[in-house]
């Protein structure tokens, strides 16, 4: 396969796919092995499946019905963008004979709407509100895979280890708390072999993601009214907003409130200078100077000393970044990624903390080989350079442009390397001189 996110290769003979994957699924449930042509994605979800204790004849079983699946899925986070799902999907799975359904993090089906028939077959194999479905309960499947991997999943008929699913087709794509990045579920269209197809993977995403857009604007962020709030992705000079006044700080200053908003429990002054000053010749009178001055900037109350701390929680772009990536959630960590941290301090600390950031980040986003959120980074300002994050674009998008960019950068590598820049871990990363 050429991409293994993808049930079917264009041209391929569902039928003959389909005979094929029934052999293999045998093999494994008797021998235990996974033939070449299962798609990685299955092999690894097979695998995991088994170790679950997962029985190929068995079945989903219901744990919510009647009164306390309504109450639970009232105050769940989805029904809020319930009616979006069933705008973009529902007439499209009716249309089709197919099923829109909705999971929770823990792969329970919270609704499953649709076409009649399809409704009836899928009571057969309790595919209906209440169970669950989860990857360790029935095995591989779409809405339960996409929630174990945090991605969007293809499941192709005899891919699903559960025998009784196998003569349908499913894709699915989970969906994220805007704010925290957390996992909330997942969205499904299930059906027949027609699902199979690329697109079908991109429309579910692409439905999954304009779910996050609608919660974030039903839900804004806690930090908006009285939380502080700092900018510092993609700026030399940070932003802090303190109820509701805006204040652009100088560079040192960004610097200092960036280090104790992620100390809350304070820095004493030496720790602040080895952070703040790679010139051991910097005295503590200086930054106690500098640290004056920050505090009639910020006005009373906001800069304690003894430790030197912030006396409110400071919310920072940054740290956003850092928790959505922590859990996961891949895609709302990259849209909120604005740049560089801070790019044009040399403070050390700070340094250590933008390289960590980027790296981590860059690192999923090859790993994972989402060709959108590779494009965003590549023609990024900051990505413009990133031979690795280019030579993965090309692997999953391999346009004319994305190729030619690709040869541009490999010969620029072969120049001197007083001309190439260092990515820390042996990544190659090339950065142009500063103007």
């Amino acid at each position: 396969m050429t991409d293994p996110w993808v049930a079917l290769e264009p041209g391929a003979d569902p039928a003959e796919r389909v005979r094929v994957l029934r052999r293999a699924h045998e093999t494994f449930t008797t021998v235990g092995a996974v033939p070449r042509p299962v798609r990685s994605v299955v092999a690894e979800s097979w695998r995991r499946s088994a170790r679950a204790g997962v029985v190929p004849d068995g079945t989903a079983c219901v744990e919510l019905s009647d009164g306390d699946l309504g109450a639970y899925r009232a105050e769940h986070p989805l029904a809020r963008v319930m009616p979006l799902f069933r705008e973009l999907l529902g007439t499209f799975a009716v249309e089709d004979e197919q099923l829109l359904a909705v999971c929770d993090a823990q792969g329970r089906l919270l609704w499953v709407e649709g076409h009649p028939a399809a409704r009836r077959r899928a009571d057969a194999m309790n595919f209906v509100p209440g169970a669950r479905w989860s990857e360790t309960a029935v095995g591989t499947n779409a809405p339960g895979t996409a929630v174990a991997l945090d991605r969007p999943v293809q499941v192709f008929a005899a891919e699903h280890f559960t025998r009784r699913v196998q003569p349908w087709t499913c894709v699915a794509a989970p969906v994220h708390d805007p704010r925290t990045g957390r996992v909330l579920g997942a969205v499904d269209v299930t059906g027949g072999d027609g699902l199979a197809h690329p697109h079908s993977l991109g429309f579910v995403q692409a439905v999954a993601r304009a779910a996050e857009a609608q919660l974030a604007l039903l839900a804004p962020t806690r930090c908006a009214a009285d939380t502080p709030t700092l900018r510092a992705l993609g700026r030399d000079d940070a932003e802090l907003t303190v109820q509701g006044r805006r204040m652009r700080l100088s560079r040192r200053h960004s610097e200092i409130v960036l280090l104790l908003s992620r100390h809350p429990e304070g820095l004493t002054g030496d720790a602040l200078l080895c952070a703040l000053y790679a010139d051991e010749s910097v005295t503590p009178v200086t930054l106690r100077a500098e640290l004056a001055r920050l505090r009639r900037s910020l006005g009373p109350g906001l800069l304690d000393s003894r430790p030197y701390r912030l006396t409110a929680a400071v919310d920072a772009d940054a740290t956003v970044v850092e928790r959505r990536l922590a859990s996961g959630a891949l895609t709302a960590a990259a849209e909120a990624y604005a740049g560089p941290l801070l790019p044009g301090s040399q403070a050390p600390a700070i340094v250590r903390l933008r390289d960590r950031l980027a790296r981590g980040l860059r690192t999923a986003l090859v790993a994972q080989r989402d060709p959108d959120l590779l494009a965003d980074w590549a023609h990024a300002p900051w990505g413009e350079d990133d031979i690795e994050v280019w030579r993965a674009l090309a692997t999953v998008r391999p346009t004319a442009s994305v190729r030619s960019r690709l040869a541009a950068l490999e010969t620029e590598l072969a120049v001197p390397a007083a001309r190439a820049g260092g990515w820390a871990g042996g990544a190659t990363y090339l950065q142009r001189p500063r103007a």
